[in-house]
């Protein structure tokens, strides 16, 4: 991968899209060029754009202080997760204005990614539960791996609380959903230690997310493949009803060692924010606020053609569901629109969890009391290998 040069000037102008009457759909919100450009332009800008950085603290202590060349598809994963977690807390129409004062939770929301080993989705703590995948650090993950990890670091996220459901072999199973969704909170003593871990990245506040009943907000992640030498065209069209559903996260993607995070289309076109622009290392204030300039993309939004996609790169889609209701409508979605598909569907979604898998445990967070980098060195062994996913044939 090349490595990018330093960031260029972020301006204000951006990139006119080409003069159609079709409908340009943004993660399950649609927008129409003749008459609300602007409020496209203002929703893709409002996404957080994460990219490679450069000055931060050296990875377990001796390790890289930059991803340049090989955290692509984390920082991909990275804004996939940030979208879920502007969705369950500021909600999807939530807007972003450059100097505009911000919620609290928006800044929050921000410290769990910037680039220090205490925060909770950190490319720090990212690359070291990797480790546990079979990535060296300064090695390039695959959209699979990102899932895994992701999976993994939730279950020490106590203010989210999220539920996150990685599907296997192609297969979403209602059952296991609503099982791990409306599982009982932790112990005292587990979301204790949670909170332990990650005090310094989540703020002083009182967590209470954890100790709630009820329905966990779920991330979906689906990792596909929609071909073997090439992307199948039977796909495409299923493809893209998934951007326009309103639990839409985008997908995760691209080519070999280039990743891009894809949040909409336009035609056969998909539009997507590229992290491949190197910027300096950014800490929060004391007061606990972000500078966040350099977190959004103020520049033209990048396209590319869905048959250009590589197949050999999993495609993993993700997708946010705060109530259950909304899962309940998602499912209602997929029956309708992917899987009217006869054959070659791009996935698969069954009510009951296959008699001849192993059983469903819903995850759950190993009784840790330790922080940061050692965190993750004293739990990657407890976790099993990533799966492997299963091709579609073409």
């Amino acid at each position: 991968m090349e490595y990018e040069n330093q960031i260029t000037i972020l301006s204000d102008y951006l990139e006119e899209f080409p003069e159609t009457d079709e409908p340009v759909w943004i993660l399950g919100r649609q927008h129409h060029l003749n008459t609300d450009k602007s409020k496209l332009l203002l929703d893709i800008s409002a996404r957080l754009w994460f990219t490679y950085r450069r000055k931060f603290s050296p990875i377990g202590g001796t390790g890289p202080s930059s991803d340049a060349g090989w955290g692509c598809m984390l920082r991909c994963g990275q804004m996939m997760l940030a979208q879920a977690l502007i969705c369950r807390h500021l909600g999807r129409d939530w807007q972003w204005e450059k100097h505009k004062k911000q919620p609290e939770e928006y800044h929050r929301i921000l410290r769990c990614f910037l680039d220090r080993k205490d925060c909770c989705y950190s490319i720090h703590q990212m690359a070291q539960m990797g480790v546990g995948e079979g990535k060296s650090i300064g090695e390039w993950f695959g959209p699979n791996t990102v899932a895994q990890v992701l999976k993994k670091l939730a279950l020490f996220d106590e203010w989210n609380s999220l539920a996150v459901y990685v599907s296997m072999d192609n297969t979403v199973v209602i059952e296991d959903i609503k099982k791990m969704c409306w599982s009982p909170p932790q112990s005292s003593s587990a979301a204790h230690s949670s909170a332990h871990v990650h005090r310094s990245a989540l703020g002083r506040n009182k967590n209470t997310a954890g100790f709630c009943t009820g329905w966990k907000p779920l991330l979906l992640i689906i990792p596909l493949r929609l071909g073997i030498n090439h992307i199948n065209p039977v796909y495409i069209d299923a493809f893209k009803e998934c951007f326009k559903m309103p639990q839409s996260l985008g997908a995760l993607g691209g080519k070999p060692n280039n990743a891009y995070y894809f949040i909409g289309f336009l035609g056969n076109e998909l539009i997507y924010l590229d992290p491949h622009t190197t910027q300096s290392f950014v800490d929060s204030e004391e007061n606990g606020t972000v500078d966040d300039q350099s977190f959004h993309c103020q520049q033209a939004p990048h396209r590319m053609k869905i048959m250009n996609l590589d197949p050999s790169v999993a495609l993993v889609g993700g997708f946010f569901c705060k109530e259950e209701c909304d899962f309940d409508n998602w499912c209602s979605l997929v029956q309708k629109e992917i899987l009217k598909q006869q054959s070659l569907r791009m996935f698969e979604l069954v009510q009951k969890h296959p008699p001849h898998w192993p059983p469903f445990v819903p995850p759950t967070k190993p009784e840790v009391t330790t922080t940061g980098a050692e965190l993750i060195e004293s739990t990657d062994k407890l976790f099993e290998l990533e799966e492997e996913f299963e091709i579609l044939s073409v």
